[in-house]
């Protein structure tokens, strides 16, 4: 009974702790399509497309998350350190209005992404994104070089920036 018991928590343990750091995102992911501050949906895929050639920041947040707005300076200093990334804002916020005034008062600088549908909808679930604030970095040639950081994870995502220079 107690090896049955032991089996049962360890293949519990090995699926549910998808830590997994995938090299390019899924067909879902690309297809799902994301809002744009003027209000236009564009997929995820060609918002990445447009950034080809270029190392690229994405981070997913949200005005209502607490450890969101605790981040935002770690933020800053990376753009500070880091001038030639692009960085990329998707938010998770319920509405539009709050998502448009998170950006103003937080003075974010880069390009923005609504995912108006949050984090159990198509490009949330197709991304895993299952904590924010989250950081995904992807490389100049189109791969991703970090698929799941958080904000404790700065250190990594400075090192990871560098050594994409």
């Amino acid at each position: 009974m107690k090896n049955i018991l032991f089996t049962v928590i360890v293949a519990f343990a090995l699926t549910s702790c998808n830590d997994e750091q995938k090299s390019e995102f899924s067909a879902e992911s690309l297809s799902a399509e994301l809002t744009t501050l003027e209000g236009e949906r564009i997929p995820f895929g060609d918002m990445l497309k447009n950034k080809r050639g270029e190392t690229i920041l994405i981070e997913v947040w949200a005005s209502w998350c607490g450890d969101c707005v605790k981040a935002m300076p770690k933020i800053k200093d990376l753009q500070i350190e880091h001038p030639d990334v692009s960085y990329i804002f998707v938010s998770m916020d319920k509405n539009m209005e709050a998502w448009k005034s998170g950006i103003e008062k937080h003075e974010l600088e880069g390009d923005h992404y609504w995912a108006p549908d949050g984090m159990q909808g198509e490009w949330g679930k197709a991304t895993d994104i299952d904590w924010i604030p989250r950081y995904i970095i992807i490389d100049k040639t189109g791969n991703i070089a970090t698929y799941r950081a958080i904000e404790t994870d700065f250190d990594q995502i400075n090192s990871t920036l560098k050594s994409l220079k």
